[in-house]
């Protein structure tokens, strides 16, 4: 599934294209995806001027002069096709601008979701109301690991994935963030020091920095608007790389599966 960087280039890479643009034809091209499409997404976004583009956690906003923002996600394997030549069956949802551009939304496994809200409800749209502070953003700090994790006897990996603790971290990113910061998987939240709390929020930010700057890694069928691959995956220190030798003491890279994830850590690096 596209994490967080995989998001942030695809909206970055939408903004070159939509950026102050009108869009003169909006086609959705079937009536869902993972749930129902809005049926008023025509007649709402037709005709309006982006204004804006972001992103919250794993999902891309785009925001109109109407008041309305589409806020998609990408599934599993969706992502956004640039000038397309032709529209193909799982092209979703066509947008044309003003400038000529097409822009089309596709998704073959249909997990991806289009919603249509007022912008000024945004807080309230239900798969944001409990999502935690963006990890690149200053309401993240070591303090605030402290806060979720005091008293906790989960491993650490799975409360970083879990959206309250933090917005938009998958499980490629915190594997590589938890090797940097040196700390085990399974170790207990509640049980990791302040320090190396602190220390775990700069990894996460570094390798968030660094995934975003290679446009992201190659996932499935993931690939940025503009077509091209992301390279982070020949940056990856331990994730997918089982038996091959850990980056800082040479021992091989471990693979464990917890609820039908991959964890890949270094049993001597991390403690």
């Amino acid at each position: 599934m596209p994490e967080l960087p995989e998001v942030e280039t695809t909206v970055r890479g939408l903004a070159s294209v939509l950026q102050d643009e009108v869009l003169t034809s909006v086609e959705p091209r079937r009536a869902d995806l993972r749930r129902a499409i809005p049926v008023d997404l025509r007649q709402r976004l037709t005709g309006a001027r982006v204004i804006g583009l972001s992103r919250r956690a794993k999902y891309g906003l785009i925001d109109t002069d109407r008041g309305d923002t589409l806020i998609f996600h990408l599934g599993m394997s969706g992502r956004w096709r640039v000038d397309p030549e032709d529209i193909g069956t799982h092209d979703h949802l066509v947008i044309e601008t003003g400038a000529g551009r097409r822009i089309a939304l596709n998704d073959p496994r249909r997990f991806g979701s289009l919603d249509l809200v007022e912008s000024a409800a945004l807080a309230g749209f239900a798969p944001f109301a409990a999502l935690g502070p963006e990890p690149l953003d200053d309401g993240f700090d070591g303090a605030h690991l402290a806060r979720v994790f005091e008293g906790r006897v989960a491993p650490v990996k799975a409360l970083l994935l879990d959206q309250r603790t933090v917005a938009g971290l998958g499980n490629i990113y915190v594997c590589e963030a938890l090797h940097i910061a040196g700390i085990a998987p399974t170790r207990a939240g509640g049980q990791i020091a302040r320090k190396r709390l602190d220390s775990l929020v700069i990894a996460i930010r570094d390798v968030l920095a660094a995934a975003i700057e290679a446009g992201g890694s190659t996932l499935r069928d993931y690939a940025r608007p503009d077509g091209e691959l992301g390279y982070f995956f020949k940056q990856w220190r331990v994730y997918g790389r089982e038996g091959e030798d850990c980056p800082g003491c040479g021992t091989p890279v471990l693979r464990r599966v917890d609820s039908g994830r991959s964890t890949f850590y270094c049993g001597k690096c991390q403690r």
